[in-house]
């Protein structure tokens, strides 16, 4: 599930820059479950490693924007996700 978290991560975060925490909130209400600071600052690092995402200190936080490769990367992994899995939920949307 960890890729899984890295492109909620993205997507969140196409829709606003935010600090941790708030990654975390936003994620407990769409899946329910509020990932642990254990979950979501390791991904937060590897992302930021591989240049996806930018964390830039605001006071006391440290928020999180995507960068240029991280968009390109998130579009990429859209396209993907939607060829890869499109027919499945379009079938059982039907079903």
């Amino acid at each position: 599930m960890r890729g899984m978290l890295s492109f909620m991560i993205l997507w969140l975060l196409t829709k606003k820059p935010m600090h941790g925490q708030e990654i975390a909130e936003e994620i407990a209400k769409r899946r329910g479950i509020k990932p642990t600071p254990g979950t979501i600052y390791p991904a937060l690092k590897d992302l930021s490693k591989r240049g996806l995402v930018k964390g830039e200190k605001e006071g006391k936080l440290i928020v999180y924007r995507l960068t240029g490769n991280g968009m390109e990367g998130i579009e990429k992994a859209c396209r993907y996700f939607c060829k890869a899995f499109g027919e499945i939920f379009k079938e059982y949307k039907e079903g």
